[in-house]
């Protein structure tokens, strides 16, 4: 298996030489050369699988240049129930990734029992044992320049604390998540982690993020590497949860199911994308934003507008608070045939701060074909759908997956059994939880009192030079 750049100026490369690396040279993302296509047998074989054979099966299709009884073995590594020790009440620690059933029909997919209580574990933690595997190997030292509105972050540096060879300077947004999301991060004391909060909000320090990547020779010279979602590692394992959550929703392969994704940046429903075009009988992939909606837009008008500064808005789901999605290009790609050239002519309108539009063109006739659907949720809405779910079923949700439940009941097609994936605990928006319902909610003994711990964390100016001083300063240490 080979991998592409979306923007085709790229010679093709395997698994482990873009593990580390990120974007591609010429700007783009990588995809593989071929989606990798799963039979109706192999279909049935995988139903019953654990998360972790599951996990092997689907990956080794993409990962094909590791030992099959290494990656095996980084896999059995990473999901265990000693990893995934958070559950909720009434589900199996065993089962890394526990589906809950609100009524027949309706789902939701606990994504969050990882160590930071965020769905980012799911990749994350594989792409620490990943990195620290590939890295050994090449006797090499990495460091992992990445930005977080929220999730990210925490999720980044609870997976690479402590690994040989890696050190992580991430960036977030001064102020701008919640108490609970900023603890997890600015609290960890292990010398390889440092925190900058950017003066700004999240696409500002993602840009940071790029234009350190496209700087080739501070690159090459600081092994610069990504953890966010632009990194295609993580892309793939979370494919493996879409195969998981469709075998615990349904009976048989004959079925179809709707995916219900919150997003923002895009990388959690492109897997969702990529599990269907490999073969998984999804029938609608239900994409929920926030008021930063510039996706939504997309699917409804065919106008895709990135947003600045004074247009993205702070909101009580602020891992969505996002105006230009990273992953939305390689969405873009197969929608436009894989036309690198078009790619190309619609990032170049995009970076130069314009928009571009497919409506009227061949691109918006074959939109339909890829089975999305769209819609957006308020912070009323939030509290509305937080209040009703925990009445109804006494199942508390956090605001991100109560915008993915509220479009995707909204939006689904009749007869479709719905999955909603989970983004988070509620623990981590506490604030907004006592709002909804005039309580707080639980969270896991071992993070009581996490926001009282001292706190390590740079401030800085929206300044890639200032950035790329840092790390000089910090990856020589």
């Amino acid at each position: 298996m080979r991998y592409i750049s979306t923007r085709g100026n790229t010679p093709a490369k395997t698994f482990t030489e873009i593990l580390l690396g990120g974007l591609a040279p010429d700007g783009g993302l990588y995809l593989p050369e071929q989606y990798p296509q799963v039979s109706r047998a192999e279909l049935d074989a995988w139903r019953n699988l654990s998360y972790a054979d599951l996990a092997f099966a689907v990956l080794s299709k993409f990962i094909t240049d590791i030992p099959a009884g290494d990656l095996k073995r980084i896999i059995n590594k990473t999901y265990t129930p000693q990893i995934y020790c958070h559950p909720r009440s009434g589900s199996d620690a065993n089962d890394i990734t526990p589906l809950r059933t609100l009524e027949p029909g309706v789902h939701i997919l606990e994504l969050s029992n990882g160590p930071t209580l965020a769905f980012k574990d799911m990749a994350m933690q594989l792409l620490g044992n990943l990195f620290e595997y590939a890295l050994a190997k090449q006797h090499e030292e990495l460091n992992i320049l990445g930005a977080t509105s929220g999730d990210t972050g925490s999720a980044a540096e609870y997976a690479m604390r402590g690994k040989r060879g890696i050190r992580v300077f991430m960036l977030s947004p001064h102020g701008k998540m919640s108490a609970f999301q900023r603890a997890q991060m600015y609290s960890l004391q292990d010398p390889n982690i440092f925190n900058i909060a950017i003066r700004g909000v999240f696409d500002e320090a993602q840009d940071i993020v790029k234009a350190v990547s496209n700087d080739h020779a501070f690159k090459a010279k600081y092994k610069i590497g990504t953890v966010n979602s632009i990194n295609w590692a993580r892309v793939s394992a979370q494919i493996v949860y879409y195969f998981k959550g469709y075998f615990a929703a349904t009976q048989s392969n004959d079925e179809q199911v709707a995916f219900s994704v919150p997003s923002g940046n895009f990388g959690n429903i492109c897997a969702g994308h990529i599990a269907r075009m490999m073969g998984l009988p999804i029938g609608q992939l239900i994409l929920a934003t926030n008021e930063n909606d510039v996706l939504d837009e997309f699917f409804r008008t065919g106008v895709y507008r990135p947003r600045g500064t004074d247009h993205t808005y702070e909101t009580s789901s602020p891992s969505m608070d996002i105006s230009k999605a990273s992953n939305f290009e390689r969405f873009v790609f197969d929608l436009v045939g894989r036309d690198a050239a078009k790619v190309r002519e619609f990032w170049g309108k995009v970076e130069s701060g314009g928009a571009f539009g497919i409506k009227g063109t061949p691109y918006w006739d074959v939109l339909p074909q890829f089975h999305f659907a769209s819609g957006k949720s308020s912070h009323q809405d939030r509290l509305k759908t937080i209040r009703e779910l925990w009445e109804e079923y006494g199942v508390m949700v956090d605001t991100h997956t109560a915008d993915g439940i509220k479009v995707g009941l909204e939006q689904r097609r009749p007869g479709l059994p719905l999955i909603c994936l989970e983004t988070a605990q509620p623990a981590k928006f506490e604030d907004t939880i006592r709002e909804a319902l005039g309580r707080g909610p639980v969270r896991p003994a071992a993070l009581a009192g996490i926001e009282n711990l001292p706190q390590r964390v740079t401030v800085m100016g929206v300044d890639v030079q200032a950035v790329q001083d840092f790390i000089r300063q910090h990856a020589a240490d």
